[in-house]
């Protein structure tokens, strides 16, 4: 599958991709879908298709059509109807906030932003209760939300506040200049005391839902790991991130043979007794550059209970 591109911004409402040989005799309601990673639903897709913005080689198809090899398809998104999200008084770990930007401190659990059919509960609906004014570049669906982390991964974030804050801190992303660094518990000794892994990170064509390494439709994607404590059959890790693609750590550590404890998508069906609602991965510390005054700021969150006391058990055990 090759996506040119991809997005929710009002700049960005064409899509195309090219099937692969794997994706034929498949139902393009459902390609699309899961290209569009379920952030819309299939009854969405499959409505837009009817209305005739989905075309494969210029022509309008119905949801059922099967794609062949080498089929191109098209999505031009209608302009989205008004959504009106609604302020939440959900509790916020506040690190740090000004009027341009806030940091906090997210648990695991909690979904960053919005999509289509999960409208409340979200770290979005905390923030616009909390702040009662966001950036507007990323839409109505992800006001002020710069970056993300997956919902069970906890710590840090930051969102901006006006749409200066939000071009800055953008910008920093896109240089990578922004310290991120992680902490993780993973599968297995890992050999070496510190490294880098250099690995493309693209589309898994077994299942599109998930990311693997690969030199086919990638993006180039580099983690750098420092060993900080060894627990015989599992290791922990300080993981600091040069570029920031979606389930970087995850993919990475799986492919150096050392998945991530409590990962349902990237790790091992068994976790011989180590237990954990979600992945242990915690965003640690988050570092920049202040998108105003310039100063140069850096917050650190501590390892969250659960994970803390996985810890604890493994140095008892």
């Amino acid at each position: 599958m090759n996506i040119t591109e991809q997005g929710w911004s009002e700049q960005d409402q064409r899509f195309e991709w090219t099937a692969e040989p794997e994706d034929a005799g498949e139902r393009i309601d459902k390609f699309i879908t899961e290209a569009l990673e379920e952030e819309v639903s299939r009854t969405q897709v499959q409505q837009w298709i009817k209305d005739g913005c989905v075309k494969v080689g210029g022509r309008a198809v119905k949801p059922n059509y099967k794609l062949s090899e080498g089929d191109a398809m098209t999505l031009v998104m209608p302009e989205p109807e008004e959504l009106v999200l609604t302020p939440e008084p959900i509790a916020l770990d506040v690190v740090y906030e000004d009027s341009d930007v806030i940091v906090v401190n997210k648990p695991r659990g909690m979904v960053v932003h919005p999509a289509p059919g999960h409208y409340s509960g979200t770290l979005v609906n905390a923030l616009l209760y909390h702040c009662k004014d966001l950036s507007g570049i990323n839409g109505v669906i992800r006001p002020g939300i710069v970056h993300r982390i997956d919902k069970d991964t906890s710590g840090l974030l930051m969102a901006a506040k006006n749409d200066l804050a939000h071009s800055g801190l953008a910008a920093q992303l896109k240089a990578h200049t922004v310290n991120r660094k992680y902490f993780a518990l993973v599968h297995g000794n890992v050999p070496h005391e510190n490294g880098t892994v250099d690995a493309p990170i693209g589309r898994d064509p077994k299942d599109r839902k998930l990311y693997t390494v690969t030199e086919r439709n990638s993006k180039h994607a580099v983690t750098h790991f420092l060993v900080l404590e060894r627990f015989g059959d599992y290791t922990l890790l300080e993981l600091k991130l040069e570029t920031g693609r979606t389930h970087q750590i995850r993919v990475h550590m799986k492919f150096i043979g050392h998945p991530l404890v409590g990962d349902p998508a990237y790790g091992p069906s068994k976790s011989k007794g180590v237990l954990m609602e979600g992945q242990a991965l915690h965003a640690a510390v988050l570092g920049f550059e202040h998108p105003r005054s310039g100063a140069e700021l850096q917050f650190e969150a501590p390892i969250p209970d659960d994970m803390q006391r996985l810890l604890e058990v493994l140095r008892t055990r």
